[in-house]
């Protein structure tokens, strides 16, 4: 069987709201992310899909039960810590890149993440070949604006740096939390070429996070829903392949 990457076992996660009440916001949840996984998340609001990505994360602590990276305990490994291991896109464009640095910069500091901090001179010159290249994927023109700082670009550019930064070197685990939703259509079929091209040819292990229902479907070799802090589904190619929207549909009018 392949090797487990990612597994929550037990997950609960309760907050108080301040009144000597606490609110059950994960739920006993268990999940697995095996090498090689591509898996949709699919969930209403209040599901549960940003606990889930936080605690994976380390930006939220679970009340009880494991996350276990390649068997290791990480329950206790702050958040600097994870993103050794685990990368993030988020769905604001201006959450993943240093807005005063330029698009060079902005990749030559995800080259070094994870890695400790040294003075010495920054390599951008022998980097830039490479990074123009990368660029180039998109399609997009980025490749034009290595030198433009990162606040100056399109939400769109903006989004598809956050990708190539997020899977420059490559992370035991790539976290996309709805990092589409923010762009207009055309744009966001674009990026999600990229981000399934970049998974693909990268060979990554990858959480996704959508509202857009074709994209759960279209993309990816697992499907599950959360719902009430719980996965209610949870589906593999096979299965995923015979949906349909209304199948989809059909998940959430059940709740």
């Amino acid at each position: 069987m392949t090797e487990a990457i990612l597994e929550i076992q037990h997950g609960v996660k309760t907050i108080s709201n301040g009144l000597d009440e606490s609110k059950v916001i994960m739920n006993d949840l268990n999940l697995t992310i095996r090498s090689g996984d591509f898996i949709t998340v699919l969930g209403g609001n209040g599901a549960g899909k940003s606990t889930l990505f936080n605690s994976i994360a380390g930006s939220l602590s679970l009340t009880k039960g494991k996350v276990l990276l390649k068997g290791q305990d990480i329950s206790n490994k702050k958040e600097e810590e994870r993103a050794k291991f685990i990368s993030r896109v988020f769905q604001d464009p201006k959450m993943g890149t240093a807005p005063r640095m330029t698009v060079a910069e902005n990749l030559l500091l995800a080259m070094y993440r994870g890695q400790k901090r040294q003075f010495k001179k920054r390599p951008l010159a022998q980097n830039r070949q490479e990074f123009q290249a990368l660029c180039q994927l998109i399609g997009n023109g980025l490749e034009q604006h290595l030198d433009t700082p990162a606040g100056n670009l399109s939400g769109g550019q903006r989004q598809a740096l956050s990708l190539l930064m997020a899977t420059i070197t490559k992370p035991e685990l790539l976290l996309l939390d709805e990092h589409t939703a923010a762009l207009d259509p055309k744009t966001s079929r674009s990026l999600m070429k990229l981000t399934d091209q970049r998974i693909q040819d990268n060979h990554l292990t990858c959480l996704m996070i959508t509202h857009r229902m074709e994209d759960a479907l279209t993309y990816g070799n697992r499907l599950i829903v959360l719902q009430k802090g719980q996965i209610k589904v949870d589906l593999a190619k096979e299965e995923k392949e015979k949906l349909t929207l209304q199948d989809l549909l059909l998940f959430f009018e059940e709740e």
